[in-house]
């Protein structure tokens, strides 16, 4: 059984293993995704600005239709966004 621990990282035996859930992402500055990220996936092309687990923000800029970022994060920040139709991949 996974468990989400108090930082949000999912522990267990889903380490290393694909996305088991997924969620809509509405970007926000403010509010977090529900569980840490294994990967964020764009539907609509354009910017991404991600808070990463550590807190860092990283904008991935161009990214284009239909690709899957592998990364940890904890936010999809509304400024500097303007990808659409995300998906949260945890």
């Amino acid at each position: 059984m996974a468990i989400l621990n108090l930082t949000g990282d999912v522990t267990g035996d889903r380490q290393g293993e694909p996305a088991q859930w997924a969620e809509t992402i509405t970007p926000s500055d403010t509010v977090n995704l529900r569980a840490v990220s294994r990967a964020i996936y764009v539907g609509v092309a354009g910017d991404v600005a991600a808070v990463m687990q550590n807190g860092d923000v990283a904008t991935f800029v161009g990214v284009t239709a239909g690709s899957i970022l592998p990364i940890r994060a904890i936010r999809i920040n509304s400024t500097n966004t303007t990808a659409t139709t995300m998906l949260n991949l945890y």
